[in-house]
């Protein structure tokens, strides 16, 4: 398998006077220094082997800057070439800047902090106005009709098409940046391929991750009937409940679900969209919030409405949040996380929605097909990342609705059948992501090998340049997923 990437236009590429052969890798668990500390645990190869360098000093303001023409940074740099906003003809491209020599990677800005920028949203900057819209919404809320509120967030989401940042409809930015590193830390090593721990258990592709946030005492009437539909194709998901207000739930359908090899996580406190209005109250409720993980021994949790504030998930006690969109046009809080891959916010493993919601394709944008769907299924897959979908009970019980989710799951089946991808339920994918997080390769009698807990369903990679192109090849693995 391959990465889509063709790194260009460096300057003064000298070259490394050691082979891989001769580079002394040590394989331990961390980098060595913080620039390449996010594409060290992207690739978890051995940590001497990005050696990334500021050439100068970097600015105290942060704005957007490219980094090859198809990869959109955000952050500080060394020059006076950052843009106020996304205007790709009038940015400028750090890669003319990048200078290679002994072993090293010269550059004009902080990946790590790039890539934090994404992933946090740091770049998005009008969330107060949005935040007053979003209040005045949710005052008014009870008194309006189903039919006047898809309205309203039909006109709230009427330019989405404008925004070109993120990429619609899937961003991989992250991914990209990591890769276009590789290739430069190749050329500056001098060696044509890295060892390093492959993405997902056994060789997989890539993951699917299937989740139901279930809104309405209608979508928890629905719930029995969805868990047999979803395993007539062979797929679990997890259910995320509202604790309060929403409607009732009884632990009989909580150890149902469980029993029947789902899985149970925290939606919110009462999905009236305020949980992150303001800091003493999302305190109050994150701690009613953390009480029903415990009570009803979730792991995971999701936001309403995926509105977020990552600085604040230091507060919630769960192993891994699901409320970061990939791309969030279509969303009452507009940005994107720019990744398809999971990553850490502090304690918390983010789990990112990558596809889009069920609502949004069937009431915003009015489609009624998987067509959406199955082409952001092959983006994700082409960065080998994790699709990740989100389906309300509530919004698939008309025949026509559940329909178009079957022939979702119909295709999802198919994929399966034809590829080794990873099906697996977001608590999952939180134990391997976590284990990989501590995993490093070594090297033992001549040969590399993945070390670490978990190890043994763990699968050695190499990434190799290409004709500076990225291109990924696994170790002969033990068996699929």
């Amino acid at each position: 398998m391959s990465t889509n990437l063709t790194v260009t236009g460096h300057a003064d590429l000298t070259k490394s006077k050691y082979g891989l052969r001769e580079l002394a890798f040590k394989g331990t668990a961390a980098p060595s220094t913080s620039l390449s500390r996010r594409v060290f645990e992207h690739f978890r190869c051995p940590d001497n082997f990005l050696d990334f360098a500021a050439n100068g000093r970097f600015s105290f303001d942060a704005g957007y800057f490219h980094f090859g023409s198809n990869t959109l940074c955000y952050g500080r740099s060394c020059r006076n070439t950052r843009g106020s906003g996304v205007q790709p003809s009038a940015l400028y491209d750090v890669l003319d800047d990048v200078v290679i020599g002994d072993g090293k990677v010269g550059l004009t800005f902080n990946p790590t902090e790039v890539i934090d920028n994404l992933r946090l949203e740091r770049y998005a900057t009008n969330r107060s106005s949005s935040d007053l819209l979003r209040r005045i919404y949710y005052l008014f809320r009870p008194l309006t009709s189903l039919f006047l509120r898809k309205q309203i967030q039909r006109f709230n989401a009427r330019n989405w098409q404008d925004a070109s940042f993120p990429h619609w409809p899937v961003d991989t930015t992250v991914e990209s940046l990591c890769e276009a590193l590789m290739v430069l830390s190749l050329q500056a090593k001098d060696v044509t391929s890295v060892p390093f721990v492959w993405f997902w258990p056994r060789g997989a592709r890539g993951c699917v991750v299937m989740t139901h946030d279930v809104e309405t005492e209608a979508g928890r009437d629905f719930c029995t009937e969805l868990m047999d539909i979803d395993d007539s194709y062979g797929i679990k998901a997890s259910f995320q409940i509202v604790p309060e207000e929403r409607y009732t739930t009884s632990f009989n359908l909580i150890d149902n679900i469980r029993e029947r090899g789902f899985d149970v996580a925290v939606q919110d406190l009462n999905h009236d969209g305020r949980l992150f209005d303001d800091k003493e109250e999302f305190l109050r409720r994150a701690a009613i919030v953390n009480q029903y993980a415990k009570k009803y021994h979730a792991k995971g949790f999701r936001a309403g409405v995926l509105y977020r504030r990552p600085d604040w998930y230091e507060n919630l006690d769960f192993s891994f949040d699901m409320s970061m969109p990939n791309v969030a046009h279509l969303d009452p809080q507009r940005g994107g996380c720019c990744t398809v891959m999971p990553y850490f916010i502090g304690k918390i493993l983010e789990l990112p929605v990558t596809t889009i919601q069920d609502y949004s394709l069937f009431h915003i944008l009015k489609q009624r097909s998987i067509d959406l769907w199955k082409e952001q299924i092959e983006l994700i897959l082409e960065k080998n990342g994790m699709a990740s979908f989100i389906v309300h009970p509530d919004y698939v019980i008309e025949p026509e609705a559940r329909a178009i989710y079957e022939n979702l799951l119909r295709h999802l089946k198919f994929l399966r059948s034809q590829n080794n991808v990873w099906f697996a339920l977001p608590r999952e994918v939180d134990t391997w992501w976590r284990s990989r997080s501590q995993m490093c390769v070594e090297k033992h009698g001549g040969l590399w090998r993945v070390v670490g807990e978990g190890a043994e369903r763990a699968t050695l990679a190499f990434a190799k340049n290409v004709n500076g192109k990225l291109v990924y090849e696994l170790a002969p693995s033990t068996g699929t997923v």
